[in-house]
C-alpha cells in the first residue's frame, strides 16, 4: 500500500468513512459494521484509525531510512500490527456489545494489551527472516540488534523471554470484576475469544508459507531457521 492510499485511508477512518470506494472497505462497512452494536463500531472506528496513522508513521520512517528507538517502536508497532480494530471484531463475531465501562475497565484493557504483545512480538520473530532479506528495519529484532548489542539468537531470545512475561501477565490478570450475569457471560465470551485468537495466531504463523515458505511445520518442531540471503532489489 502506497504512503498515499495510506493517508487517504487513514482520513476517511477518522473523518468521512464514506468517501472511500476500496471494496474490501465497502464490503467491511456494508456487511459488517452496519449492524455491529454501537460500542464495538466506535471501538473499531477509533482502533483502525490509530492503525492507519501509526503505518503512516512507519512509512515515513521507511522512507526516512530511519530506524525508531525501542521505546518509540514498541509504541507505534502496538497500533500497526492491526490487532486493536480485531478486538472489537471479536465482539462482532459473538454477537456482543461489550458496555463502555467494561472495554474501559483496567484489567479487560490489560488483557487486551497482554494479547496483542505476545501476537505482536512473536509475529516480530516469525516475520525476521523474510524482513530482513528484503531490507526492512520495523522489527524488534532489528532493533535490539542495532541500539542494543544483541546477536541476532539473543535478540530472539530476548524477545521469547517478552513473550513468555504477556502470557504470564494474562494468566495473572483474568480474575475479573462481576458485573452481573448477563454481562459477565459477555465478558467472559470475550476473554476466551482473546485467548483463541492468540493460539490460533500461533498455529497460523507456522501453517501459512508467509514465514517460513513450506518449512514451516519442521521450524516449529526444531527451532531452527536457515537465513535467507538478502535480495537487494526487493529493498524497501
Amino acid at each position: 500500500m502506497s504512503l498515499f492510499n495510506v493517508q487517504k485511508l487513514a482520513h476517511c477512518v477518522s473523518r468521512e468513512p464514506d468517501t472511500w470506494n476500496d471494496k474490501s472497505d465497502e464490503c467491511l462497512h456494508g456487511r459488517c459494521i452496519s449492524d455491529a452494536g454501537p460500542g464495538c463500531q466506535a471501538r473499531y472506528k477509533e482502533t483502525l484509525g490509530l492503525f492507519f496513522e501509526a503505518v503512516n508513521m512507519q512509512a515515513k520512517a521507511r522512507d526516512a531510512d530511519a530506524i525508531p528507538d525501542l521505546e518509540l517502536y514498541i509504541d507505534v508497532r502496538r497500533d500497526t500490527s492491526g490487532c486493536k480494530p480485531c478486538w472489537a471484531l471479536i465482539e462482532y463475531a459473538l454477537g456482543i456489545d461489550l458496555p463502555d465501562f467494561v472495554a474501559s475497565d483496567p484489567v479487560i484493557m490489560s488483557l487486551n494489551q497482554y494479547t496483542n504483545d505476545l501476537v505482536t512480538w512473536s509475529s516480530d520473530t516469525f516475520s525476521y527472516n523474510v524482513e530482513q532479506a528484503r531490507g526492512d528495519t520495523h522489527n524488534m529484532i532489528v532493533i535490539l540488534m542495532v541500539y542494543h548489542g544483541h546477536s541476532l539468537q539473543s535478540a530472539m531470545d530476548y524477545v521469547g523471554d517478552l513473550c513468555k512475561q504477556t502470557i504470564d501477565g494474562f494468566n495473572e490478570n483474568k480474575k475479573i470484576t462481576s458485573w452481573g450475569e448477563e454481562v459477565d457471560k459477555m465478558v467472559k465470551a470475550y476473554v476466551q475469544g482473546l485467548q483463541d485468537w492468540i493460539v490460533g495466531s500461533l498455529h497460523w504463523s507456522f501453517m501459512t508459507t508467509r514465514y517460513f515458505g513450506a518449512d514451516g511445520q519442521q521450524v516449529k518442531e526444531k527451532r531452527h531457521m536457515k537465513l535467507l540471503p538478502v535480495n537487494e532489489s526487493a529493498k524497501w
